[in-house]
């Protein structure tokens, strides 16, 4: 949750978030009717359990089982603030050959653009998908470039002083999205 005495607002709670993620899931299965070349890889770190779940739905819609990812895109970040000399990097880890693959970047919150262009480069770099898509929980707004997701849970306007604070049970102990002011 956000600190104490900061404004927020709740966008969506538990439910909300598990009913936006088997819709999210549908879509992907619609878009994407080859599901033995289909792969998902979240963008470190929310994305990941993001990833996994909608992996774990599309398996329970469909019985195939869809291999997940783990992207981090740190070093690929051309927006890095330079007193970052030592930025946070955790380890990447697709266990599955990308080649001819569609691949679903998985993402908590689209804004910019500049992370999903990170991971696609991080992407590229470990193999050559036939498809990159990208499915987002939350699409705020604002971007510097040309990047719209294909799969959306939510479209939220922002203003750029306001924060979008995703939340999940695997790392927060709660599922629920937050607008912060």
């Amino acid at each position: 949750m956000a600190e104490a005495g900061i404004p927020k607002t709740e966008l969506m709670n538990e439910r909300d978030m598990e009913r936006v993620l088997t819709r999210m899931s549908h879509q992907i299965i619609e878009g994407n009717p080859d599901e033995s070349r289909l792969a998902l890889v979240g963008i470190h770190s929310r994305g990941v359990p993001l990833a996994k779940r909608l992996a774990e739905k599309i398996q329970s819609f469909t019985g195939t089982r869809i291999p997940v990812g783990v992207l981090d895109i740190t070093l690929y970040r051309d927006d890095l603030h330079p007193d970052d000399r030592q930025p946070r990097v955790t380890a990447s880890h697709v266990p599955f050959d990308l080649t001819g693959m569609t691949v679903v970047l998985v993402d908590d919150v689209v804004y910019t653009g500049r992370t999903v262009r990170a991971a696609m480069d991080a992407l590229i770099d470990l193999g050559r998908p036939a498809c990159i898509r990208l499915a987002a929980l939350i699409d705020r707004g604002h971007r510097e470039l040309p990047i719209r997701p294909d799969c959306v849970g939510k479209n939220v306007p922002t203003k750029r002083t306001e924060r979008i604070s995703v939340r999940v049970r695997e790392m927060d102990g709660e599922d629920a999205v937050y607008i912060v002011q």
